[in-house]
């Protein structure tokens, strides 16, 4: 393979490069939610073994929330890993096609609509995980407190 023929397959593989890079900030988000969520969590549990006084109907619908969110966050990261490591095949899949000179157009084009129905499923659960997040807030504020949608 000599250089020329190596520039066009680099130039194809900036694209899935700059995705990683993107789904990787998602998943940084993603992962301080879930810590967030955890040490929330934490905290309620802690309310419930140090104040047998605390309303206890309330921390538990709290710890339900709690315990969805983490459910869908981990889901959304399991996710965004799979979107990361299908463009880090398809990356493998150009070069290696072009070296070899293989035909793998199907393939990395299966490769490519999975990696993107997975980062589609990524964002989802993260819009799923912020509306439970909201869903949490509107249960501590009192009605009063609250204005209209």
């Amino acid at each position: 393979m000599t250089l020329t023929e190596l520039v066009p397959i680099l130039q194809l593989s900036i694209g899935p490069v700059i995705l990683v890079s993107g789904v990787g900030l998602i998943l940084l988000s993603m992962t301080n939610r879930i810590g967030r969520v955890i040490d929330r969590s934490r905290q309620l549990v802690k309310t419930l073994r140090v104040d047998p006084d605390a309303d206890r109907d309330i921390v538990l619908d709290q710890l339900r929330i709690f315990s969805r969110r983490a459910k869908i966050i981990r889901a959304g990261v399991a996710f965004g890993v799979f979107s990361v490591l299908l463009a880090a095949l398809l990356v493998i899949g150009l070069f290696v096609g072009a070296y070899f000179h293989f035909d793998f157009v199907g393939l990395i084009a299966g490769d490519f609509i999975l990696c993107m129905v997975c980062l589609i499923a990524c964002l989802v659960l993260f819009l799923v995980d912020i509306n439970l997040s909201l869903t949490a807030l509107w249960h501590e504020i009192p009605p009063e407190g609250q204005q209209g949608d």
